[in-house]
């Protein structure tokens, strides 16, 4: 076998890793495999900083938060993940009963507020969003908006908004309601729902339709319409968001997290990975990249100056364990006829 002379010098300080006991003989470099269903842009430079900063090469696949999450719990111990950073806490919570996840370091969990990590410490809160209803300035007036979730299933608001059931952050949102409201009245307000709404592939499809007055609202997270607006500019923005009410199931903020599998290869890189998501490096990174515009969740760290402050949002009173695993959510959608 051929060995170039620039790589030689490569091959040589591995093995003598390989010898002290830093690296498993044969292996190249460190590396570890996150299941991604956060946005690839902002993973991808995330991974590409800590590469820089570990060393430690960091494989992506990604797709749907719920799709990934089912695979995981297919694949059990045989999974190929070391890592899984999703979008909404549910599908860590499936994750965390099924047995699947190992502890975070006690010193990663510190680094954000209890009540957005997982209450057995399986796993770590990174970014959060609130859910909004946007609206087209021209079609309708901010008087004119509900204070609550619920008007929107009234027969007033037939035709006027816009949903994404099958988007994997509309779970939540059902979760939510079931918490407060339980499964009979989450499911009168999903009929509402059905025979109200113009229906969409995603969140971004409802923000674009109402922007172009396609639909006069539509309930979203907050950073679709700030995404939105980042790449049209003012001129071309014809929409704006709207909060509801304090306390108002409406007002939910979702919590985006990362967990190492209990089975992961890499024990070490994964953690360290956990550990720099939480890390002011990084929690800076998200804040200020104008991509994902999501709120950073370690305190001291401002989201964009887009957003409405973190410490103004007034959500419902739920905990992470209320909301659960999205299994009853998505059975009352399919009850419902939106899925």
């Amino acid at each position: 076998m051929k060995i170039s002379l620039m790589r030689a010098p490569l091959r040589a300080a591995a093995l003598s890793l390989a010898v002290a006991g830093l690296l498993p003989l044969g292996a190249h470099a460190a590396s570890i495999t996150l299941y991604n269903a956060q946005h690839e842009q902002v993973v991808n430079q995330l991974a590409k900083d800590f590469e820089q900063q570990t060393g430690i090469d960091v494989k992506i696949r990604s797709g749907e938060g719920p799709a990934l999450a089912a695979q995981l719990v297919a694949e059990g111990e045989k999974t190929p993940a070391d890592v899984y950073f999703t979008e909404n806490s549910p599908e860590l919570m499936l994750l965390e009963e099924k047995g699947l996840l190992a502890p975070v370091q006690p010193a990663t969990l510190a680094a954000v507020p209890a009540r957005f990590n997982s209450p057995q410490g399986q796993w770590v809160g990174v970014t959060a969003r609130e859910n909004v209803l946007a609206y087209n300035t021209a079609k309708v007036q901010p008087a004119q908006l509900p204070q609550t979730i619920f008007d929107l299933a009234k027969p007033e608001w037939k035709g006027k908004v816009g949903i994404a059931p099958s988007d994997a952050d509309f779970l939540p949102l059902v979760d939510a309601v079931l918490a407060m409201k339980g499964e009979a009245a989450t499911l009168a307000w999903l009929k509402g729902l059905k025979n109200n709404a113009q229906i969409f592939d995603d969140d971004e499809g409802v923000v674009a339709a109402v922007n172009r007055g396609a639909v006069a609202t539509g309930i979203i997270n907050n950073y679709y319409w700030d995404r939105l607006h980042a790449e049209i500019g003012d001129k071309q923005t014809r929409s704006a968001v709207a909060h509801f009410a304090d306390g108002d199931v409406g007002a939910l903020v979702n919590v985006s997290g990362a967990a190492v599998m209990k089975s992961a290869h890499n024990v070490d890189g994964a953690q360290k990975f956990l550990a720099y998501l939480v890390s002011e490096r990084a929690q800076k990174l998200m804040a200020q990249n104008h991509i994902s515009f999501e709120y950073p969740l370690r305190p001291g760290v401002a989201s964009d100056p887009i957003n409405k402050p973190f410490d103004q949002l007034k959500p419902p009173a739920l905990t992470i364990q209320q909301l659960g695993d999205d299994s009853q959510a998505g059975k009352l959608l399919r009850q419902a006829g939106l899925l």
